[in-house]
Protein backbone atom coordinates (compact mmCIF):
# COMPACT_ATOMS: atom_id res chain seq x y z
CA UNK A 1 0.00 0.00 0.00
CA UNK A 2 1.05 3.46 -0.85
CA UNK A 3 1.83 6.02 1.71
CA UNK A 4 -0.58 7.35 3.54
CA UNK A 5 -1.81 11.07 4.75
CA UNK A 6 -2.78 11.21 8.31
CA UNK A 7 -6.62 13.04 8.33
CA UNK A 8 -8.64 14.31 11.23
CA UNK A 9 -12.18 15.32 11.09
CA UNK A 10 -15.69 16.82 12.37
CA UNK A 11 -17.80 16.93 9.17
CA UNK A 12 -21.19 14.66 8.53
CA UNK A 13 -20.04 13.24 5.32
CA UNK A 14 -16.23 12.15 5.12
CA UNK A 15 -14.31 10.94 1.68
CA UNK A 16 -11.21 9.00 2.19
CA UNK A 17 -8.77 8.71 -0.24
CA UNK A 18 -4.63 7.96 0.56
CA UNK A 19 -5.54 8.65 4.54
CA UNK A 20 -4.37 7.01 7.53
CA UNK A 21 -7.23 7.30 10.22
CA UNK A 22 -5.44 7.52 13.70
CA UNK A 23 -8.36 5.87 16.16
CA UNK A 24 -11.39 5.37 15.19
CA UNK A 25 -14.67 7.67 13.45
CA UNK A 26 -17.42 7.55 16.16
CA UNK A 27 -20.42 9.96 16.62
CA UNK A 28 -19.94 12.66 19.29
CA UNK A 29 -22.89 14.74 19.25
CA UNK A 30 -26.20 13.80 17.69
CA UNK A 31 -25.52 15.34 14.03
CA UNK A 32 -22.84 12.86 13.58
CA UNK A 33 -25.31 9.70 14.13
CA UNK A 34 -26.15 10.54 10.41
CA UNK A 35 -22.62 10.20 8.85
CA UNK A 36 -21.87 8.95 5.24
CA UNK A 37 -18.48 7.52 4.73
CA UNK A 38 -17.12 6.92 1.43
CA UNK A 39 -13.95 5.24 1.13
CA UNK A 40 -12.18 5.30 -2.61
CA UNK A 41 -9.03 3.50 -1.92
CA UNK A 42 -6.03 3.14 -0.18
CA UNK A 43 -7.53 3.92 3.34
CA UNK A 44 -6.40 2.18 6.83
CA UNK A 45 -8.79 3.11 9.48
CA UNK A 46 -7.13 1.84 12.64
CA UNK A 47 -10.06 2.11 15.33
CA UNK A 48 -13.93 1.25 15.12
CA UNK A 49 -16.62 2.71 12.95
CA UNK A 50 -19.97 4.32 13.36
CA UNK A 51 -21.84 5.36 10.85
CA UNK A 52 -25.52 5.74 9.43
CA UNK A 53 -23.96 4.51 6.04
CA UNK A 54 -20.38 3.35 4.76
CA UNK A 55 -19.55 3.09 0.87
CA UNK A 56 -16.74 1.38 0.15
CA UNK A 57 -15.44 2.20 -3.88
CA UNK A 58 -12.44 0.63 -3.87
CA UNK A 59 -8.98 -1.14 -2.26
CA UNK A 60 -6.92 -1.06 -0.62
CA UNK A 61 -9.12 -0.51 2.27
CA UNK A 62 -8.11 -1.94 5.79
CA UNK A 63 -10.46 -1.23 8.92
CA UNK A 64 -8.97 -2.86 12.08
CA UNK A 65 -11.75 -1.68 14.35
CA UNK A 66 -15.45 -3.12 14.83
CA UNK A 67 -18.04 -1.75 12.37
CA UNK A 68 -21.94 -0.45 12.56
CA UNK A 69 -23.93 0.97 10.13
CA UNK A 70 -27.79 1.94 11.03
CA UNK A 71 -28.62 1.42 7.11
CA UNK A 72 -25.56 -0.18 4.73
CA UNK A 73 -22.49 -1.55 4.87
CA UNK A 74 -22.20 -1.33 0.57
CA UNK A 75 -19.13 -2.30 -1.14
CA UNK A 76 -19.33 -1.42 -5.46
CA UNK A 77 -19.53 -4.31 -7.70
CA UNK A 78 -16.35 -3.03 -9.71
CA UNK A 79 -14.43 -2.52 -6.90
CA UNK A 80 -11.07 -3.40 -7.31
CA UNK A 81 -8.07 -4.61 -4.11
CA UNK A 82 -8.03 -6.18 -1.15
CA UNK A 83 -10.66 -5.01 1.96
CA UNK A 84 -10.38 -5.98 4.74
CA UNK A 85 -12.33 -6.20 8.28
CA UNK A 86 -10.47 -7.39 11.52
CA UNK A 87 -13.07 -7.15 13.68
CA UNK A 88 -17.06 -7.77 13.89
CA UNK A 89 -19.55 -5.62 11.46
CA UNK A 90 -22.46 -5.33 12.26
CA UNK A 91 -25.49 -3.38 10.38
CA UNK A 92 -29.35 -2.69 11.70
CA UNK A 93 -29.85 -3.58 7.80
CA UNK A 94 -27.71 -4.52 5.22
CA UNK A 95 -24.19 -5.92 4.31
CA UNK A 96 -23.63 -6.17 0.35
CA UNK A 97 -20.77 -6.84 -1.81
CA UNK A 98 -21.33 -8.28 -4.88
CA UNK A 99 -17.22 -7.45 -6.44
CA UNK A 100 -16.14 -10.06 -8.70
CA UNK A 101 -12.63 -8.28 -8.60
CA UNK A 102 -11.98 -7.57 -5.04
CA UNK A 103 -10.53 -9.99 -2.38
CA UNK A 104 -12.47 -9.15 0.02
CA UNK A 105 -11.51 -10.43 4.36
CA UNK A 106 -13.72 -10.75 7.50
CA UNK A 107 -11.62 -11.80 10.31
CA UNK A 108 -14.49 -11.80 12.81
CA UNK A 109 -18.89 -12.40 12.35
CA UNK A 110 -20.53 -10.58 10.24
CA UNK A 111 -24.26 -9.20 11.74
CA UNK A 112 -27.19 -7.97 9.90
CA UNK A 113 -30.92 -7.90 9.01
CA UNK A 114 -29.71 -8.91 5.34
CA UNK A 115 -26.06 -10.64 4.24
CA UNK A 116 -25.12 -10.60 0.44
CA UNK A 117 -21.82 -11.57 -0.45
CA UNK A 118 -19.79 -12.84 -3.84
CA UNK A 119 -16.31 -13.97 -3.85
CA UNK A 120 -15.59 -13.29 0.13
CA UNK A 121 -13.91 -15.07 3.19
CA UNK A 122 -15.12 -15.34 6.59
CA UNK A 123 -13.23 -16.41 9.75
CA UNK A 124 -16.80 -16.14 11.60
CA UNK A 125 -20.13 -16.50 11.76
CA UNK A 126 -23.09 -14.65 9.48
CA UNK A 127 -26.18 -14.19 11.44
CA UNK A 128 -28.93 -12.41 9.75
CA UNK A 129 -32.49 -12.78 8.25
CA UNK A 130 -31.99 -13.71 5.08
CA UNK A 131 -28.35 -14.60 3.57
CA UNK A 132 -26.97 -15.16 0.36
CA UNK A 133 -23.31 -16.14 -0.70
CA UNK A 134 -21.84 -17.14 -3.62
CA UNK A 135 -17.96 -18.59 -4.42
CA UNK A 136 -17.75 -17.51 -0.22
CA UNK A 137 -15.81 -19.30 2.44
CA UNK A 138 -17.12 -19.16 5.88
CA UNK A 139 -15.20 -21.23 8.63
CA UNK A 140 -17.97 -21.03 11.14
CA UNK A 141 -21.65 -21.07 10.72
CA UNK A 142 -24.39 -19.30 8.41
CA UNK A 143 -27.31 -18.62 10.61
CA UNK A 144 -30.77 -17.28 9.65
CA UNK A 145 -33.95 -16.65 10.65
CA UNK A 146 -35.95 -16.70 7.40
CA UNK A 147 -33.80 -18.08 4.24
CA UNK A 148 -30.43 -19.24 3.49
CA UNK A 149 -29.10 -19.07 -0.92
CA UNK A 150 -26.20 -20.73 -1.64
CA UNK A 151 -24.03 -21.35 -4.47
CA UNK A 152 -20.52 -22.80 -4.61
CA UNK A 153 -19.32 -22.28 -1.14
CA UNK A 154 -17.60 -23.85 1.63
CA UNK A 155 -18.59 -23.63 4.84
CA UNK A 156 -18.66 -24.90 8.29
CA UNK A 157 -22.59 -25.36 8.73
CA UNK A 158 -25.79 -23.72 8.46
CA UNK A 159 -29.22 -23.67 9.96
CA UNK A 160 -32.40 -21.64 8.96
CA UNK A 161 -35.78 -22.63 7.76
CA UNK A 162 -35.31 -22.37 4.74
CA UNK A 163 -32.04 -23.24 2.55
CA UNK A 164 -31.34 -22.76 -1.42
CA UNK A 165 -28.50 -24.34 -2.75
CA UNK A 166 -26.75 -24.83 -6.01
CA UNK A 167 -23.17 -26.01 -7.28
CA UNK A 168 -21.12 -27.26 -5.22
CA UNK A 169 -21.79 -26.87 -1.44
CA UNK A 170 -18.96 -28.14 1.07
CA UNK A 171 -19.38 -28.42 4.34
CA UNK A 172 -16.83 -28.20 7.10
CA UNK A 173 -18.55 -29.56 10.16
CA UNK A 174 -20.53 -32.88 10.32
CA UNK A 175 -24.30 -31.66 10.48
CA UNK A 176 -26.40 -28.59 9.28
CA UNK A 177 -29.83 -27.66 10.17
CA UNK A 178 -33.23 -26.22 8.44
CA UNK A 179 -36.62 -26.44 9.14
CA UNK A 180 -38.15 -27.19 5.65
CA UNK A 181 -36.66 -29.28 3.29
CA UNK A 182 -33.27 -28.47 1.60
CA UNK A 183 -34.17 -27.43 -1.42
CA UNK A 184 -31.13 -28.14 -4.17
CA UNK A 185 -30.64 -26.83 -7.81
CA UNK A 186 -30.58 -29.21 -10.75
CA UNK A 187 -27.24 -31.08 -10.72
CA UNK A 188 -26.03 -29.16 -7.26
CA UNK A 189 -23.76 -31.30 -5.45
CA UNK A 190 -23.38 -31.62 -1.72
CA UNK A 191 -20.19 -32.83 0.22
CA UNK A 192 -18.59 -33.03 3.81
CA UNK A 193 -15.15 -32.41 4.54
CA UNK A 194 -15.41 -33.69 8.02
CA UNK A 195 -13.35 -36.65 7.21
CA UNK A 196 -10.83 -34.74 4.74
CA UNK A 197 -7.19 -34.62 5.39
CA UNK A 198 -7.03 -31.18 5.11
CA UNK A 199 -3.91 -30.85 7.06
CA UNK A 200 -2.29 -32.85 4.10
CA UNK A 201 -3.57 -31.14 1.84
CA UNK A 202 -2.55 -28.05 3.16
CA UNK A 203 0.95 -29.00 3.22
CA UNK A 204 0.80 -30.43 -0.27
CA UNK A 205 1.60 -33.76 0.59
CA UNK A 206 -0.47 -37.40 -0.28
CA UNK A 207 -3.89 -37.54 1.61
CA UNK A 208 -4.40 -40.43 3.84
CA UNK A 209 -5.93 -43.34 2.34
CA UNK A 210 -8.59 -42.95 5.26
CA UNK A 211 -9.61 -39.66 4.83
CA UNK A 212 -12.15 -38.24 2.02
CA UNK A 213 -14.79 -36.19 1.32
CA UNK A 214 -18.29 -37.79 2.45
CA UNK A 215 -21.14 -37.34 -0.78
CA UNK A 216 -23.98 -35.66 0.94
CA UNK A 217 -27.73 -36.68 -0.18
CA UNK A 218 -30.47 -34.20 1.27
CA UNK A 219 -32.91 -36.12 0.50
CA UNK A 220 -31.05 -39.44 1.94
CA UNK A 221 -28.87 -38.14 4.48
CA UNK A 222 -32.08 -36.18 6.48
CA UNK A 223 -33.11 -37.07 10.14
CA UNK A 224 -36.06 -35.27 11.46
CA UNK A 225 -36.99 -34.50 14.96
CA UNK A 226 -39.85 -33.18 16.18
CA UNK A 227 -40.35 -30.52 18.87
CA UNK A 228 -42.96 -29.80 21.03
CA UNK A 229 -44.22 -28.10 24.53
CA UNK A 230 -47.78 -27.19 25.91
CA UNK A 231 -48.13 -24.19 22.91
CA UNK A 232 -45.43 -24.99 19.93
CA UNK A 233 -44.79 -28.14 17.89
CA UNK A 234 -41.64 -27.67 15.52
CA UNK A 235 -40.31 -29.72 12.94
CA UNK A 236 -35.73 -29.60 12.66
CA UNK A 237 -34.49 -31.04 9.53
CA UNK A 238 -30.65 -32.70 10.37
CA UNK A 239 -28.36 -33.22 7.41
CA UNK A 240 -25.51 -34.91 9.10
CA UNK A 241 -22.90 -37.88 8.40
CA UNK A 242 -22.23 -37.83 12.21
CA UNK A 243 -22.96 -41.53 11.47
CA UNK A 244 -20.09 -42.32 9.45
CA UNK A 245 -17.51 -40.04 11.66
CA UNK A 246 -18.10 -42.45 14.00
CA UNK A 247 -17.70 -45.54 12.58
CA UNK A 248 -14.52 -44.34 11.60
CA UNK A 249 -13.36 -42.66 14.81
CA UNK A 250 -11.16 -45.81 15.76
CA UNK A 251 -9.08 -44.01 13.05
CA UNK A 252 -6.58 -41.37 14.73
CA UNK A 253 -8.09 -38.24 13.12
CA UNK A 254 -6.02 -36.13 14.76
CA UNK A 255 -3.13 -37.12 12.12
CA UNK A 256 -5.79 -35.08 9.42
CA UNK A 257 -4.96 -31.93 11.90
CA UNK A 258 -8.42 -30.50 10.78
CA UNK A 259 -9.18 -29.40 14.11
CA UNK A 260 -6.02 -27.59 14.74
CA UNK A 261 -6.37 -25.88 10.60
CA UNK A 262 -10.18 -24.48 11.47
CA UNK A 263 -9.58 -23.49 15.16
CA UNK A 264 -6.62 -21.14 13.64
CA UNK A 265 -8.38 -19.73 10.48
CA UNK A 266 -11.34 -19.04 13.08
CA UNK A 267 -8.85 -16.84 14.66
CA UNK A 268 -8.84 -14.24 12.80
CA UNK A 269 -7.30 -11.01 14.37
CA UNK A 270 -6.42 -13.32 17.36
CA UNK A 271 -3.76 -14.73 14.95
CA UNK A 272 -0.96 -13.08 16.45
CA UNK A 273 1.92 -15.75 16.16
CA UNK A 274 2.44 -17.38 13.12
CA UNK A 275 2.05 -20.91 13.64
CA UNK A 276 3.74 -23.85 12.32
CA UNK A 277 2.48 -26.51 10.94
CA UNK A 278 4.89 -29.23 10.64
CA UNK A 279 7.03 -29.85 7.42
CA UNK A 280 5.60 -30.10 3.68
CA UNK A 281 5.99 -32.32 0.76
CA UNK A 282 9.45 -29.72 -0.32
CA UNK A 283 10.80 -29.76 3.36
CA UNK A 284 9.93 -26.56 3.96
CA UNK A 285 8.09 -25.28 7.39
CA UNK A 286 4.65 -24.75 6.81
CA UNK A 287 3.32 -21.25 8.22
CA UNK A 288 0.21 -20.83 9.24
CA UNK A 289 -0.95 -17.49 8.53
CA UNK A 290 -4.15 -15.64 7.55
CA UNK A 291 -3.17 -14.92 4.07
CA UNK A 292 -2.13 -18.67 3.26
CA UNK A 293 -5.45 -19.90 4.43
CA UNK A 294 -7.56 -18.15 2.63
CA UNK A 295 -5.77 -18.99 -0.37
CA UNK A 296 -5.70 -22.55 0.87
CA UNK A 297 -9.96 -22.55 1.32
CA UNK A 298 -10.25 -20.61 -1.76
CA UNK A 299 -8.34 -23.36 -4.12
CA UNK A 300 -10.62 -25.87 -1.72
CA UNK A 301 -13.74 -24.32 -3.33
CA UNK A 302 -12.46 -23.23 -7.09
CA UNK A 303 -11.62 -26.65 -7.14
CA UNK A 304 -7.72 -26.16 -7.60
CA UNK A 305 -7.34 -28.25 -4.20
CA UNK A 306 -9.03 -31.94 -5.00
CA UNK A 307 -10.18 -33.59 -1.95
CA UNK A 308 -10.52 -37.45 -2.55
CA UNK A 309 -13.65 -39.38 -1.96
CA UNK A 310 -14.08 -41.39 1.19
CA UNK A 311 -14.00 -45.20 0.63
CA UNK A 312 -17.37 -46.09 1.33
CA UNK A 313 -16.22 -49.44 2.44
CA UNK A 314 -14.01 -50.20 5.39
CA UNK A 315 -13.08 -53.07 8.17
CA UNK A 316 -13.67 -52.62 11.85
CA UNK A 317 -11.95 -56.06 12.57
CA UNK A 318 -9.14 -54.45 10.55
CA UNK A 319 -9.32 -50.83 12.12
CA UNK A 320 -9.18 -52.12 15.67
CA UNK A 321 -6.82 -54.88 15.22
CA UNK A 322 -4.10 -51.83 14.80
CA UNK A 323 -5.30 -50.01 17.78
Amino acid sequence: MKELNEIRFNENNIQLKDNLVRGGILPEKASELNRVITIQGDTVIEGAVCAKKIEIENGDTQVKGAVYTQLELHIDSDAKGEITFEKCVGSADSVVSMASNCKLNFHSDINGKRVSLYNAFVAGSIYADNISLENCVVIGGVFATQEIELSNCVIGTFNAPSVRISQIIQLLLPSAFSVEKVMPAPGTKMYNLSLADLGSLFKGGEQSPESGKIVMNPFVDEQTTSLSDDQVQKTVRCYSVIGKVLAVDLIDMDKFQNHFLLTAASLGPQLLTTYNMGIDAEGKNVEMSFERIRDFFFDLMLGKIEVQEMNSSFNIAQITGTL
